[in-house]
C-alpha cells in the first residue's frame, strides 16, 4: 500500500502494466526484504549483547561474593591461629569476675559486713565481665558474614580493639608494641569489620615475621593525617624483612610463610583499593617491614 501510493499512480493501484511499476515493486520487495533482514540481526545482536550483559553481572555478583567469602575465610584462619590468646584474653577477666564475687560474698559474710568494701567487689566484677562481653563482641564481629556497611569508623579505636586482641599473642612470643596514634583524627566512612580485618592481617604478618628473629621484637602503630584530605595508617615490624620478590608480595596465594595461604596482603589491598586508599610495604629500619595505608577522609 506504501509503494502505490508514493510511486504507483492512481492512488492504492497495483497495476503492473508500467514498467516503472514493476522496478519500484521488485526494489520495493528487495529493500523490505533486506531491511527485513538487518532487523532480524539487529534483534539477535541485542538479544546477545543483553545476555551478555546479564551474565556478565552474573559472573561479577559471583566474584564478589566469593571475594566477601574470602575475606571471611581469611578472618577465621587468623582467629584459628589466635584461639589461645582469645582464650586467655576471656579468661582473665572471668577469672576477675569469680575472685572478686567471693571477695564480695566475704565481705558479706563477715559478722559486721563491710557494705562498701563488698559494694567495691561487685563493681570490680561488672567491670571484668564487661571487659569480657567487650572481647567477645570484638571476635564475633571478626566473624560477621555479610554485605559490606559504610558508617563513620575511628580508625584509632580500631586499632585499639585489633592489639587487644592479639595482646596475648604478642606476650607469648615477647613482642611490644609501639603505638603514636594523632589525637582528633576525623572519623573515615568505611566498613569497620573490612578495617578491623585489615588491621589484624598486617599485625599478624608482623607478629609472624619476628617469631624467630632474635634481638628485640617490636610491632609499630601509627596513624597520622596525611596530605590531600587522606588518613594514613602504617604498621612496622622488625622481622625478617620483606621477600626478594617484593613486587609480588600482595599478589593472591604467593606466601612465603610454611603453611601461609597467600590470601591475607591480597584481601588487605582489596579492601583498602574498595575504599579509594592504597597500600604498599616498604623496609624498616634497621630490619623488618613496614605497611602502610593511605584511605581518602571523605568518600
Amino acid at each position: 500500500m506504501g509503494l502505490a501510493y508514493f510511486f504507483a499512480p492512481p492512488i492504492f493501484s497495483l497495476r503492473v502494466d508500467d514498467p516503472f511499476n514493476v522496478v519500484a515493486i521488485i526494489a520495493f520487495m528487495v529493500v523490505s526484504a533486506v531491511i527485513t533482514r538487518l532487523v532480524s540481526k539487529l534483534r539477535i545482536r541485542a538479544q546477545q549483547l543483553e545476555d551478555q550483559i546479564v551474565e556478565r553481572k552474573r559472573v561479577q555478583d559471583a566474584l564478589l561474593e566469593t571475594r566477601a567469602e574470602l575475606e571471611r575465610v581469611t578472618r577465621v584462619t587468623y582467629l584459628g591461629q589466635l584461639t589461645a590468646s582469645i582464650a586467655h584474653e576471656i579468661n582473665q577477666p572471668l577469672a576477675a569476675v569469680v575472685t572478686n564475687a567471693n571477695v564480695c560474698l566475704r565481705w558479706l559474710a563477715r559478722d559486721a559486713p563491710d557494705l562498701e568494701e563488698a559494694r567495691a567487689a561487685a563493681h570490680r566484677s561488672v567491670q571484668s565481665a564487661t571487659h569480657a562481653s567487650e572481647i567477645i563482641n570484638r571476635i564475633r564481629l571478626l566473624f560477621k558474614k555479610g554485605t559490606p556497611q559504610r558508617e563513620l569508623v575511628d580508625v584509632n579505636e580500631v586499632i585499639g580493639d585489633i592489639i587487644e586482641l592479639v595482646r596475648g599473642e604478642l606476650t607469648r612470643h615477647s613482642i611490644s608494641v609501639r603505638t603514636h596514634l594523632a589525637a582528633d583524627l576525623p572519623r573515615i566512612m568505611a566498613d569497620r569489620v573490612q578495617l578491623q580485618q585489615l588491621v589484624m592481617n598486617l599485625m599478624i604478618n608482623g607478629i609472624d615475621a619476628m617469631k624467630q628473629v632474635d634481638g628485640a621484637r617490636e610491632l609499630s602503630v601509627q596513624s597520622k593525617r596525611g596530605e590531600d584530605e587522606h588518613l594514613l595508617v602504617s604498621v612496622g615490624d622488625t622481622g625478617v624483612g620483606l621477600p626478594q620478590q617484593r613486587d609480588r608480595v600482595f599478589d593472591a596465594f604467593f606466601s612465603t610463610k610454611v603453611h601461609g595461604t597467600g590470601m591475607g596482603l591480597s584481601i588487605s589491598r582489596s579492601i583498602v583499593e574498595s575504599h579509594g586508599g592504597r597500600l604498599w610495604a616498604s623496609d624498616n629500619s634497621p630490619r623488618g617491614a613496614i605497611f602502610s595505608l593511605s584511605i581518602p577522609i571523605k568518600i
